[in-house]
């Protein structure tokens, strides 16, 4: 794929990260007030029926058994990848959490390994060492600064990092045998479904963890609902019209757009450790994507 070809999907995979940002902001208060499963739960369910709308509209034939599986495994992976990022989201500043989430491009590349059977050069060793050494920076700064650390925040951002790492495998399986809408719509209504059953589970747990929204938090549910959608509907838009190396370097977007919204929105202040561990980490996804010859991720349909 030439330059020139990629350049569009490159502008609407940005334009879905900046999307994805702002939607992340609306959904930090909302975890916040309501704890991060009921807020995704919420989520989920009214972007389904956003979703739901427009696929139903067109009247297309059911998904296929190639298609069905990705979005059954994508959506059960997005519905614990989700709710684990916005537990630590809520407890982390923006900047520093979506800095932890870099490691996960990083992380793709042995998954592309071990699914895939893709090579781990030289390259990628190297990039892991920055990307853990750019771990490593934040969280010796968050252990030392005297604070409430919240390192379960840390984990959970680490966590949510891994399967989003599977995801964008995923996601590039999913969209070459998946209309964009329709990846909008079963990455909901699945990802919603298997909170769903969780649901008695952590009613059990941590009853205090299934809220009902209530006054002011539900124009931020319906804010957030359709943000995802429109994310969801573009990054499924560009990954289907180019490779997921050359889309990588769009994921660093979303520092930008959620160091400003968090300082607009929540008044917190990007340090110096935050940005000296997102440097490494990015430096790292970059030098594996670019030094090396074969593909980041190259997937074949069905693989």
């Amino acid at each position: 794929m030439t330059r020139a070809s990629s350049a569009i999907p490159f502008a609407v995979a940005c334009l879905g990260i900046a999307t994805f940002a702002l939607m992340d902001t609306t959904m930090k208060r909302l975890s916040i007030e309501l704890g991060a499963y009921a807020a995704i739960l919420w989520r989920q369910g009214m972007a389904a029926v956003m979703a739901g709308i427009f696929y139903f509209r067109e009247r297309q034939p059911w998904p296929g058994r190639a298609a069905m599986r990705f979005h059954l495994m994508r959506g059960c992976a997005g519905a614990v990848m989700a709710t684990t990022w916005f537990y630590g989201l809520a407890r982390l500043p923006m900047a520093e959490a979506i800095a932890l989430s870099f490691i996960a491009p990083i992380i793709a590349l042995f998954l592309a390994r071990l699914l895939l059977g893709e090579t781990v050069g030289r390259e990628s060793i190297i990039a892991s060492l920055l990307g853990l050494a750019g771990v490593a920076v934040m969280l010796v700064a968050r252990l030392g600064d005297g604070t409430d650390r919240h390192l379960d925040g840390v984990a959970a951002i680490l966590f949510s990092a891994v399967l989003y790492a599977w995801n964008l495998i995923l996601m590039r399986q999913q969209a070459q045998v998946a209309r964009a809408i329709e990846v909008a719509f079963f990455q909901n209504a699945i990802s919603g479904g298997w909170l769903l059953i969780a649901l008695p589970f952590v009613w059990f747990a941590l009853p205090s963890s299934v809220a009902i929204p209530h006054g002011d938090q539900w124009p931020l549910v319906v804010a957030g609902a359709a943000l995802t959608v429109v994310s969801l509907f573009l990054l499924s838009w560009a990954y289907a019209r180019a490779e997921a190396q050359a889309l990588v370097p769009v994921e660093y977007t979303a520092f930008v757009w959620l160091s400003l919204w968090g300082a607009v929105f929540y008044a917190e202040a990007v340090t110096v450790t935050t940005l000296i561990g997102a440097v490494l980490i990015v430096a790292g996804c970059l030098f594996a994507a670019y030094g090396r010859r074969a593909d980041l991720i190259k997937v074949e349909v069905g693989a």
